[in-house]
């Protein structure tokens, strides 16, 4: 049995190929190997939040804290290098300890005491703030002591060689060659619907032309960045989970019917928590990859990340109920974010005009989110 292909699967190229056209046509830097380098970087802190919030949006919970949270614990970081002179590894090692600690209790709170995660979450953002504040004491805070490159400036500031990006550029078309055709072969011999033969070469096909095209342009600046690898290895970690272990499928059945999932012996709690815990460690690590970009400390990192992170999630295909969602959609609607914001500054638009469409293209996404899962239920 084939799977059908709707519009909605090619809706996110469409709109990523819209966003790249319009911004070429007005920018004359968009497509310019820097400025690709750049958005790249762009693109892995917003894509790495996005990952972890759809591990908390999968069994239907939302996390609105995680921009607050990114900014007080790449602070905290950034205030333990520079003014208490400790070693960025340790630095960002604490962070990321008090992250997971933060976020486990958050998602005991939320699932133990039965209160509506929008709630705790908000408070949380508030919170955070406030901390984040007065930890940095409402001051610019660097990444780095001195003029020295530490481990905590590295993560936007590395580039990797020339032959270690074709070296990636295989390995990845490789495992996603594998990965896709075990899948495939394990659907058919469950009996579950698959794409057709043609469709799966063609997106093979485009996915290793697009590898290899991101290499080159790479290439022609510095090479390819370090956080992009760390979010190149972060999605395959996300999607093993959520694909290719219990804890992912039990993550789907909560969001799908939770009721159903209690009687069928799924531990909610404990997936939840869980979930919520590691949403804490991946906050600790775009804090620590979005300060590094910023190359401070300030009072406005991590700003709206949140936001970005949900609407790049609902863009690619998440459902904010729950029970619907894919790491490539996530990576797809981060991109297209991302974009969105990169060609927003290239252009010189003012803050003003940013949060209209920012606010906009959140609206927008929710409700095609809405509008395809209606159609969905009358077609069924």
């Amino acid at each position: 049995m084939n799977k059908k292909l709707t519009f909605r699967d090619f809706s996110i190229g469409i709109a990523l190929v819209l966003v790249w056209i319009f911004f070429s046509l007005v920018s004359d830097t968009f497509l310019s190997p820097r400025n690709l380098a750049m958005l790249s970087i762009e693109l892995a802190v917003t894509a790495t939040l996005a990952l972890g919030m759809l591990l908390v949006l999968l069994p239907g919970q939302i996390d609105l804290s995680v921009g607050s949270g990114v900014g007080l614990i790449g602070g905290l970081a950034s205030v333990l290098v520079f003014h208490h002179h400790w070693p960025s590894g340790l630095a960002m090692g604490t962070g990321l300890i008090l992250a997971l600690i933060i976020w486990s209790l958050m998602g005991m709170l939320i699932i133990r005491q039965g209160v509506p995660s929008f709630i705790i979450t908000l408070g949380g953002l508030l919170i955070f703030k406030g901390l984040f504040w007065l930890v940095i004491r409402n001051a610019t805070v660097p990444v780095t002591e001195g003029n020295t490159v530490n481990l905590y400036a590295a993560l936007t500031t590395y580039y990797f060689p020339a032959w270690t990006g074709y070296l990636f550029a295989f390995l990845i078309v490789a495992a996603s060659v594998i990965l896709k055709l075990r899948s495939r072969r394990q659907r058919i011999q469950h009996g579950f619907p698959v794409e057709d033969g043609e469709v799966v070469f063609l997106k093979l096909f485009v996915l290793a032309q697009a590898v290899l095209l991101f290499v080159v342009v790479m290439n022609r600046f510095r090479g390819i960045p370090l956080s992009v690898l760390i979010l190149g290895v972060l999605a395959l970690v996300i999607s093993a989970v959520t694909r290719h272990t219990p804890f992912g499928r039990y993550l789907y059945a909560i969001g799908g019917n939770e009721e159903a999932a209690v009687l069928s012996g799924i531990p909610v709690r404990k997936v939840v928590i869980g979930a919520f815990a590691i949403m804490g460690g991946i906050v600790a690590l775009t804090g620590f990859m979005q300060t590094a970009y910023a190359g401070a400390s300030t009072t406005t990192v991590g700003d709206l990340m949140e936001l970005d992170a949900i609407a790049a999630c609902v863009i690619g295909g998440t459902s904010l109920k729950g029970g619907r969602g894919t790491v490539m959609g996530v990576l797809f609607g981060s991109l297209i974010m991302a974009s969105l914001l990169n060609g927003m500054t290239l252009l010189a638009v003012s803050p003003e005009i940013k949060f209209v469409a920012r606010g906009s293209v959140l609206i927008v996404a929710v409700w095609m989110d809405v509008a395809f899962a209606r159609k969905a239920a009358v077609a069924a």
